[in-house]
């Protein structure tokens, strides 16, 4: 099996009333909430430029100044047949209206939430997506103090995953 390597990036987008965060509706009917961001097309000028794109698309909102990468993520899933790599910027500023219009179809719901919400909203997260963003809400570094983070996904399917932090 030929192995699917793809970029992503995330935001962390703040306002008074939290941290935004988005709900996907997968594939099989699981959902999950994440940080709004997506694949990076070859299209996209830049990955702050794709960041830009995806975080509009699925939220509405215009991202017109950015810092970081603050982390970045690696998991590698050899029997799923993809190595998924993704930078996490933070906005410094954003304008427009909390809109979710995702033309992929995935991003169904959108929420500014307090910390103590984004626990219970991670909880059915991926661990490669809930960890490096818990550790961030709970101890808020800033690019210069850029974290990485990696995991094996070992096994075939959702149900039967099997994740390790290397």
């Amino acid at each position: 099996m030929a192995l699917s390597e793809f970029t992503v990036a995330g935001a962390l987008v703040e306002s008074s009333d939290g941290l935004l965060l988005v709900r996907n509706q997968r594939r099989g009917g699981a959902t999950d909430w994440s940080t709004p961001g997506g694949v990076i097309d070859p299209t996209d000028a830049s990955l702050r430029a794709g960041l830009t794109r995806e975080v509009l698309e699925e939220t509405g909102l215009r991202v017109t100044a950015w810092e970081g990468p603050l982390y970045e993520v690696r998991a590698t899933a050899l029997e799923m047949g993809w190595i998924m790599r993704c930078e996490v910027h933070r906005a410094l500023a954003f304008e427009g209206e909390l809109v979710v219009d995702d033309p992929d179809g995935i991003v169904v719901e959108a929420t500014f939430a307090t910390a103590a919400a984004c626990t219970d909203f991670l909880a059915m997260c991926a661990p490669w997506v809930r960890e490096p963003l818990a550790d961030w809400i709970e101890h808020r570094w800033g690019p210069h103090d850029a974290r990485a983070y990696a995991y094996d996904v070992f096994g075939a399917t959702r149900d039967a995953l099997r994740v390790v932090r290397t």
